[in-house]
């Protein structure tokens, strides 16, 4: 639904901005006619002091929002949180709650964005594909250590079905594989398609590969520990493009040094707000846990580019501005799923 312009400029801060964050925004807001302040930092006690005179605020997956802040954005007018991600477990949303603040996001940009690049990875570490360009660049054309395996006819274990983990089951349903799915909802179009649903201790004891696409919450907080590793079977492969904190880093880290698990692949990490998203070339990262899983020539680390395509962010940066009109103009949104208070 496409809303006429304000009489009134609202102002939108923005937080955690990139030069794409902006490019995409100031292009989409031809239409909507906000004014748009970006700050390139994160959000957090400190840095809410930036905001002057803004209605909403726009924020990542690793701005703070606790109660300090959201305290401080009531404090400051502030009426709107905008999230222009999907995940929300950096909000407090009692704390939103208790201030009055609405928090709304983008429950689906594009799930293909993030499915595509967690089939990206599977292929990668599988074929080592990373390798042989760096190997061919170098006029080395010999193929030991390149073995990799066919995913035709192997099991794939999908944690969470939302909208990109029917995505990803899609992709591997058709490259052969047999797909397993676990969620507290069985979805019938994916069993229709040849999905089984499963328990998780199925997932663990039977997948060849596993990947992760259920949100951070008190019940999947290092869903993947010792104790699931030690179900899973020997050589398994390990996918995460959802939150870092699904994962225990210390337990895997055991897992790979042991060999139980031969192939991981994050696009998500839990302490990357201190790395991801900067450049850090010329600095000595005092971070021993990445750097170690760095060391593994069977990782593969990318820095949450997952749902880096032109159709996400142009998806992303619409919903969100559409997401602000509609809670300025009537207070609710059409699309339930986005309000979150």
């Amino acid at each position: 639904m496409k809303y006429p312009l304000l009489p009134l400029k609202p102002k939108v801060a923005f937080f955690s901005t990139q030069v794409y964050d902006s490019v995409f925004f100031e292009k989409y807001n031809a239409d909507f006619g906000y004014e748009l302040d970006f700050f390139d930092i994160q959000l957090n006690e400190q840095t809410v002091k930036l905001i002057s005179n803004a209605e909403v605020v726009c924020v990542f997956v690793n701005d703070v929002v606790n109660e300090s802040v959201i305290r401080q954005l009531a404090e400051k007018k502030v009426q709107i949180i905008a999230l222009r991600c999907a995940g929300f477990n950096n909000v407090d949303l009692e704390a939103a709650k208790k201030y009055n603040l609405k928090v709304c996001r983008v429950p689906a940009y594009s799930p293909q964005a993030v499915a595509e690049h967690a089939m990206a990875m599977i292929l990668t570490l599988n074929r080592k594909t990373h390798k042989a360009y760096n190997r061919v660049r170098e006029q080395n054309f010999s193929l030991n250590g390149l073995l990799g395996f066919d995913l035709y006819g192997k099991t794939v274990g999908v944690i969470g079905t939302g909208n990109i983990g029917k995505a990803f089951a899609k992709i591997v349903n058709g490259f052969g594989c047999k797909v397993l799915a676990f969620d507290i909802v069985t979805d019938s179009e994916m069993e229709k398609a040849g999905v089984t649903f499963v328990s998780l201790e199925t997932i663990f004891k039977e997948s060849d590969i596993i990947s992760l696409h259920c949100p951070l919450n008190e019940k999947t907080k290092y869903l993947i520990n010792k104790d699931t590793i030690s179900m899973m079977k020997n050589n398994v492969m390990l996918i995460n493009t959802s939150r870092g904190a699904l994962i225990e880093t210390s337990d895997v880290i055991h897992a790979l040094k042991k060999g139980k698990i031969a192939y991981l692949g994050i696009d998500v990490y839990e302490q990357e707000e201190k790395l991801f998203f900067k450049d850090h070339s010329e600095d000595i990262i005092q971070d021993d846990v990445i750097q170690r899983l760095m060391s593994f020539p069977n990782v593969l680390v990318t820095a949450h580019q997952a749902f880096f395509t032109n159709e996400a962010l142009s998806q992303i940066a619409l919903v969100t501005l559409g997401n602000i009109q509609e809670l300025l103009h009537d207070n609710i949104l059409t699309n339930k799923q986005a309000l979150l208070i």
